[in-house]
């Protein structure tokens, strides 16, 4: 880890051993998406030591590496700049995530990051040990081990985080296993039993915590418990791995039993042992395995271990809760079957019909219980069947599996009273309140397990023909082996049927619960019962919440889509949580399975109540729609346009600056897009505020992948808008997809979109998003060298902008019409006209709009032959946008202030800020910028005695100035020539508009 200290780093903490976490000071991170925390995590755990960009897109993505993976992976080391040093200036290098050659690094001070604590504390101890300070050896690892705040890089994905994962975990099991032995060294031997117990359960093959056990029992006066460690280790270790126990287990053993005073011994005597009734015979009730079991080896083995830690005090209660389907009792009576060697005196089965309409009676049980048992006659009461029962299994080293519990009042009589037996419980529900017992939520299976099971039954041959079809299958079932199982059924049963036919059956939600059914089984069926069991506030919050096809929604969406308050929103939610009919793996945060959101969407077109639908979405698009208006306002303040969007009776969420404002937007804006899709074939009272959040979406987020939806969910919207003849809907629509054109490079289309949005606007009184189209519009010409044709578009947009009294609207488009005289040559007007708006700006105070200014004037002065005080304001312009995050905008005054630096002679920096310019552009997929940068390195490169590459540049910035049709591809293919013996082909002139 690099020692350096700069004010930059200084401040930061990490943590990756929990949940990866950073602060600055005491302020909380935002950290992004998952796939962002893991390239901090990748950088954080390689100590200071450059990281190439291979292996961070390795490690993030693997064997599945998206085709954008690298240009993703700007996008986020850019986002963990901006979070990490949020006030670095335009021209001061990182000082905390570097660029390096074909990679990037992380320069923190080594007391930053908690894992290198962690290990500092180790190494002290081991020295303190080394020195005779057994006690401050044994503090200090207590003070390493409090570091740890749960599972390390919980939810980071990739394989890297995977690996490392692994690593610190055991990395966490050595330390934890040395602060034992030094407790028992000193005398602790009655603290540790229980954590000792609990480690060994997790690692039963881990002898030297046995050892460790065994002698921390003797020394607590329990040599029974003792020996019976050394006996059940044996056993498992012959029956799992076929040795014997290694030479420090057999020495403790034979130590224990030869009473070795060095140990401290203090035996116990063995407790009675019960009588056992000689015509008892060992119940097997388990119901039959399947055959085709598969995948979950993981989680098998877990269990098994955890099961049979039944040497203990206290009985071993496992409890296995999931959503219906999820292979809870299937996998439970695998797990049991495995089992039978480990419970001589038998094994007990129940199904508890916990999510039926009537749930096994406990008394009922427990009579059936005592008859396998072999008692003769069962007593009245439940209280005196359970004590029977008890007593009966005193003695018995017995398994009992109580399958589909309804809850824990149901349970608990059913629960032995003495150790030696184990209970599995499976429950839909979570059985939280179950004392003692070791929860395991069932998930779904993995990719690779699910086409497992689906291969067992169809047959490897059918799958291995057609493997991305079948992938679609597993996909479309959720993973869900009940849904798995059924396709695979159904499949099998007809021959004629190829993969591909069962995927495209699949493919369509609107009959995916129709099609997962064969014979009795049922996917829609099983979930039914889970939603059976609810409340109706319930039901009904499992259905509205279904309304917003998100991948998850934050506490804020479920408190407006219930219309209750938050407190009651939160309960309602949990409630569901518990019940296995939603999760949540983020606090604050919950999503639906697959499968179950499509459940509680038949739920609502059942139902058919369209008003209070309609009023769901409508409170929730209110709450977006008011909480971005919000972040436009902290994000560009007293800019009009958003005051004039959608308003209803939500504030929306506080956004206290532009940092929270866009880590909001970035965090909810599959939310945002959800939420529009979901009305966009609804009445115009929602169709208004979702085209809305379209028009300030746009002005918010740069993010490329966001593209294909904004502009399939502006199609549909359109479409609908047209059936209703919604000319104020459709002018809208029209306006945001220029905008969206003109962002991808698709000049002509944007120009048609533009003026259809102005035309619908002719006969209505003007607006601000009038001004907005015809300033989008003339920036459209500009770009495609059509200064005289944008110059009326912008005094258009002059005059609506004075009329309506927006101020900061019409000090842009000063700037911006500057641009136009430039292009026709009267350059007296152009830079009067920038000054100006510089000047109004300033007297604002309103930062976006003097960035703005600031650039244009740059550019004008560029233009009529002043380079050096062109830099000034666009250096000036670039901070500026730096601050407000803004990095489409970043790249562009780099990509001009290179230009100007070429223009002074001044190659070096010309080519560093050309660089920085590309490398922002290519992370936003700004096809316009990358060519400008691409065009300025080129001819900087040349300067610097670097042809090559400084061509291949150029050829690079004119393909794409060549295929947007801009005028910008003319001068660059003449400096191809003047350095080429072959000259270039002609650039194809411009689309017609």
């Amino acid at each position: 880890m690099e020692h350096q200290d700069t004010r930059s780093a200084a401040a930061l903490r990490f943590q990756v051993l929990g949940p990866v976490q950073a602060w600055r000071g005491d302020v909380p991170l935002a950290l992004g998406s998952p796939q962002q925390q893991a390239v901090l995590v990748a950088l954080l755990l390689n100590e200071g030591r450059p990281v190439t960009t291979d292996d961070l897109v390795d490690g993030i993505w693997g064997d599945r590496t998206p085709p954008q993976a690298v240009a993703a992976l700007r996008t986020y080391v850019s986002r963990l700049r901006s979070v990490l040093e949020p006030n670095r200036t335009a021209r001061k290098p990182s000082e905390v995530l570097v660029s390096m050659t074909d990679g990037y690094a992380l320069r923190i001070p080594a007391d930053a990051l908690d894992l290198v604590v962690f290990e500092r504390h180790v190494a002290d101890a081991s020295g303190a040990r080394a020195d005779g300070g057994l006690r401050p050896a044994h503090d200090t690892l207590m003070a390493a081990l409090d570091l740890w705040r749960g599972r390390p890089l919980a939810g980071v994905p990739g394989p890297y985080a995977d690996a490392q994962r692994n690593r610190l975990a055991e990395r966490q099991l050595a330390v934890a296993e040395e602060r034992c032995a030094l407790a028992l060294e000193i005398g602790l031997h009655a603290d540790v039993v229980a954590e000792l117990n609990s480690l060994s359960a997790a690692y039963p093959l881990r002898e030297r915590l046995r050892e460790l056990l065994m002698l921390a029992l003797y020394r607590s006066g329990r040599q029974a418990e003792s020996l019976g460690v050394y006996a059940d280790t044996r056993k498992l270790l012959i029956d799992e791995l076929g040795v014997e126990p290694g030479g420090g287990l057999s020495t403790m053993h034979g130590r224990i039993l030869a009473g070795d005073p060095e140990l401290l011994a203090h035996a116990a005597a063995p407790p009675k042992a019960v009588e056992e009734p000689a015509a008892f015979v060992p119940p097997a009730q388990l119901p039959a395995d399947v055959s085709d079991f598969s995948g979950r080896s993981k989680m098998v083995s877990e269990l098994r271990d955890v099961l049979r830690a039944g040497s203990g005090q206290a009985v071993v209660v496992t409890s296995l809760a999931g959503i219906g389907g999820v292979g809870k009792t299937t996998l439970a009576v695998h797990v049991a079957h495995s089992l039978r060697p480990d419970f001589p005196d038998g094994q007990l089965y129940v199904d508890l019909r916990g999510a039926g309409a009537s749930p096994a009676d406990p008394a009922v049980v427990l009579g059936d219980f005592l008859h396998a048992l072999g008692a003769p006659d069962a007593p009245d009461s439940l209280e005196q069947r359970a004590a029977l029962y008890r007593s009966l299994l005193a003695d018995k080293r017995m398994l009992i599996l109580l399958d589909n519990a309804r809850d824990a009042g149901q349970l608990r009589p059913l629960i032995p009273g003495v150790s030696g037996n184990a209970v599995m419980v499976t429950s839909r529900s979570r059985l939280a309140e179950l004392p003692g017992a070791h929860l395991v939520d069932i998930e779904e299976l993995t990719p690779d397990e699910a086409l497992a099971l689906f291969s067992a039954i169809v047959g490897a041959e059918r799958v291995g023909a057609e493997p991305e079809a079948a992938l679609q299958v597993v996909t479309s079932c959720g993973f869900l082996p009940l849904a798995v199982r059924i396709a695979a059924a159904r499949l099998a049963s007809r021959p004629r049927w190829s993969v591909s036919d069962l995927a495209r059956r699949l493919a369509d939600q609107r009959n995916r619960l129709q099609e997962l059914q064969l014979g009795n089984l049922a996917v829609e069926t099983t979930l039914g019962l889970g939603y059976a069991q609810l409340r109706p506030e319930e039901a009904r919050a499992f259905r509205l919440l279904a309304l917003v096809d998100s991948p998850d929604l934050p506490l804020s969406a479920v408190t407006a889509l219930l219309g209750t308050s938050e407190q009651e929103a939160e309960d309602l939610a949990e409630a569901l949580v518990e019940a296995n009919m939603l999760e949540c793996f983020t606090p604050g945060r919950y999503r639906y399975h697959d499968l179950l959101r499509l459940y509680a969407q038949r739920q609502n077109a059942k139902l058919a109540d369209r008003e209070a639908q309609r009023d769901a979405l409508l409170r929730v698009l209110d709450l977006l729609a008011s909480t971005m208006r919000n972040a436009a306002r902290v994000i560009e303040p007293d800019d009009l346009q958003a005051e004039h969007l959608y308003h209803g009776p939500s504030a929306g969420l506080p956004l206290a600056d532009s940092t929270t404002a866009r880590a909001w937007v970035r965090t909810e804006m599959s939310l945002v897009l959800s939420g529009i899709e979901a009305v966009a074939h609804d009445p115009r009272t929602l169709l208004r505020p979702a085209i809305d959040l379209v028009l300030v979406l746009r002005t918010l987020d740069e993010d490329p992948t966001l593209v294909p939806r904004v502009r399939a969910a502006l199609v549909t919207t359109a479409a609908t808008a047209r059936e209703l003849g919604d000319v104020e809907v459709l002018v809208r629509v029209d306006f945001a997809v220029g905008c969206l054109h003109r962002h991808v490079g698709d000049l002509a289309s944007a120009e048609t979109s533009l003026r259809r949005s102005l035309d619908r606007q002719a006969r209505v009184e003007p607006t601000q998003l009038n001004a907005s189209a015809a300033n989008e519009l003339a920036v459209v010409l500009i770009l495609a060298g059509r200064p005289a044709e944008a110059l009326p578009f912008y005094q258009q947009a002059l005059e609506t902008s004075r009329r309506i009294g927006a101020p900061i609207g019409e000090a842009r488009l000063l700037a911006n019409m500057a641009r136009a005289h430039v292009g026709l040559g009267r350059h007296t007007e152009a830079e009067e006209s920038a000054r100006a708006a510089v000047a109004a700006a300033r007297a604002s105070g309103n930062v976006p709009c003097l960035a703005d200014t600031l650039y244009q004037l740059g550019v004008v002065l560029r233009s009529t032959g002043s380079p050096g005080e062109a830099a000034v304001h666009l250096r000036e312009a670039h901070q500026l946008y730096r601050q407000q995050q803004h990095p489409i905008w970043e790249g562009y005054s780099l990509a001009r202030l290179a230009a100007c630096l070429l223009a002074d002679g001044q190659f070096p920096a010309a080519a560093e800020a050309a660089e920085e310019s590309l490398s922002i552009a290519q992370e936003i997929e700004a096809a316009y910028c990358q060519s400008m940068a691409n065009a300025a390195l080129g001819e900087a490169l040349l300067e610097l005695g670097q042809p090559s590459r400084g061509l291949a540049c150029l050829q690079e910035a004119l393909t794409v100035f060549t295929r947007l049709g801009v005028p910008e591809a003319q001068p660059v293919q003449d400096l191809i020539a003047s350095r080429h013996t072959e000259p270039s082909p002609p650039p194809v002139p411009p689309a017609a508009p």
